[in-house]
């Protein structure tokens, strides 16, 4: 390790947190559209100058990011070898989601740091930009069968050069979205915290010094690889799979398999994904830089102390057959990856906890329901409704799962509805937990929440909907239930009706008045419901979690005496 004392280690260690946090602030507090200024929907941080390995990274950023933007940072260090014109004040910007992960709508900033004339670290942004073209607006296009379909698809360039902004760059981002008014201030966000981050590292590096501070980030990587293999160490030998399913693709209504194989030997994992589907024609698929990042999450979940570091990643090995939905080719769509990576997630807890059930959770509602509502106003000006929507968490050792929450790849939050109403021509006439959503055990999962949203411009609009969990339940472990199935349906004229595809539809037709309705999965139960306290069960029961005859079937009638 890095020979530096533990008292400056921890010092700067916070110090540079400090730094990613308050750059992750600036954006969410400039940002113009609500999926950054309100849900969080981005991230910021420090990364290695020559590998572009994560060093810090924001508490508020989202974790999915912590992966793949080591990967982005990487791809700006290989065009910048090729064209060998790298200068301090330089801004690479790009989108392009097999090169740096995720998918289109999250934008990526990246500026080189320099110190005394030398290349010290990087400095990243990324945020998710409310369009960026593309057929269906918002971006999640679940008919997609290329990544042309599903948004404007840049790579990396010099949005600036040595601090001198090239205005073609941005004349071309302007022109390749719906909402350009609103891409320009999230644009400004993103620069104004790279600016923030330069003027922090500056004020870090004249009281430390360069060496002292480098020192410290060779210590930080080193010392996480060394807590993630103690943490290896704790848990037996052994090898564990665990196997569970998309619904569809978006064009083919079949299921596609997402399968694991966890082995652990001493200090080191491998993840290994072999049997998971092949590439498909849809927009479930993902590159390989999200898979890895993807699997980083799952482990931080299991491991919650780790730092958010690169070097937790060096005693896992993460294996991607080639070919597969997991390690997709251009131009193979990925917009959707939210609900492939949260289906890897799902199935790394679900093989941990046959090693270690003690340490995880069940799985939670395992989709965003990313929903895009869409039309013009009176006046001509085109609005775009984009959100992602809660559900509930799994159960553990330590209790019920949490009613309501956000998925379990980030941190963002759901924007509130009062913000969603007071910029869009939409009411929401539900907005509330859903009984008996939950998978019932000894500690039931959360409830998911139903969201009816109605339609207030006259002009009517059209909605499209990104989700899964339709036909395959969040699952239970250590003897829980699963939950509840996700549902959807919209108005029409002759009543409600339900997406063909069960979670995916493009093009929902909407008059003023008519509303879409979602119903979302709660969490997987854990431990047999068998031994669930009667009177956490009647206390459900009062509140109206739960109802008094499902009680009956999954806990049996010993609640009631309790009651009377």
């Amino acid at each position: 390790m890095a020979d530096i004392d533990p008292i400056t280690l921890a010092v700067l260690a916070g110090r540079m947190e400090q730094i990613a946090d308050e750059m992750d602030a600036t954006l969410f507090r400039a940002a113009f559209n609500p999926i950054i200024a309100e849900a969080h929907d981005a991230s910021h941080g420090l990364y290695h100058a020559s590998t572009g390995d994560t060093l810090v990274q924001g508490k508020s950023g989202l974790p999915i990011f912590v992966g793949v933007m080591a990967f982005a940072v990487k791809a700006v260090i290989d065009k910048a070898a090729a064209d060998g014109d790298l200068a301090d004040g330089d801004i690479y910007i790009f989108n392009d989601a097999h090169i740096g992960g995720t998918h289109l709508s999250d934008m990526r900033l990246v500026r080189p740091y320099y110190r005394e004339g030398k290349l010290f670290c990087y400095l990243a942004s990324v945020g998710h930009w409310h369009d960026v073209g593309g057929a269906v607006p918002g971006n999640y296009n679940p008919a997609a069968t290329d990544v042309f379909q599903e948004a404007f698809n840049l790579p990396p360039v010099k949005l600036a050069r040595a601090g001198e902004i090239n205005q073609d760059i941005i004349d071309i981002l302007l022109r390749n979205t719906r909402l350009p008014q609103s891409a320009m201030g999230d644009l400004n966000g993103q620069l104004g915290a790279l600016d923030l981050g330069i003027k922090r590292m500056d004020e870090l590096l004249d009281a430390y010094g360069a060496d002292t501070v480098r020192a410290a980030l060779d210590a930080l990587g080193d010392r996480a690889e060394a807590l993630m293999r103690a943490e290896l160490e704790g848990l037996p030998d052994g090898r564990w799979e665990a196997t569970d399913y998309l619904d569809n693709d978006g064009i083919t209504d079949e299921p596609l398999v997402i399968k694991v194989a966890l082995e652990i030997r001493g200090d080191q994992m491998v993840l290994d994904f072999a049997g998971s589907a092949p590439q498909c024609a849809g927009p479930v698929n993902i590159a390989l830089p999200t898979t890895v990042a993807a699997a980083y999450v799952a482990i931080k979940h299991i491991f919650p102390m780790l730092p958010a570091n690169a070097g937790v990643m060096r005693p896992i090995e993460v294996r991607v057959p080639e070919g597969s939905m997991l390690a997709a080719q251009f131009p193979a769509p990925t917009g959707g990856y939210t609900e492939t990576i949260l289906r890897m997630i799902d199935v790394i807890f679900s093989a941990a906890a046959q090693a270690a059930p003690e340490r995880i959770v069940a799985n939670a509602y395992g989709t965003i329901n990313a929903l895009s509502i869409a039309g013009k106003r009176s006046d001509g000006r085109p609005w775009v409704m984009f959100s992602f929507y809660g559900g509930g968490h799994g159960g553990s050792l330590e209790g019920d799962g949490l009613n309501h929450g956000n998925a379990p790849i980030s941190t963002a939050t759901i924007p509130p509805m009062e913000i969603l109403e007071s910029v869009y021509p939409v009411m929401f006439r539900q907005w509330a937990l859903r009984p008996d959503s939950a998978g019932d055990g000894m500690h039931r999962g959360g409830m998911g929440a139903i969201y009816e949203i109605e339609v207030l411009e006259e002009n009517g609009a059209e909605a499209f909907l990104f989700g899964e969990r339709g036909r395959f339940a969040p699952k239970g472990i250590a003897g829980g239930a699963n939950a509840a199935l996700n549902l959807f349906s919209y108005a029409t004229d002759d009543g409600f009706a339900h997406p063909p595809l069960v979670s995916k539809m493009r093009g929902i037709k909407l008059r003023q008045g008519q509303t879409v309705r979602l119903e979302t999965p709660g969490g997987g139960g854990y431990g047999p419901a068998a031994d669930r306290a009667a009177d956490a069960v009647a206390r459900d029961v009062a509140r109206g979690l739960v109802s008094a005859e499902h009680a009956d079937e999954a806990y049996g009638q010993a609640w009631r005496e309790i009651t009377t």
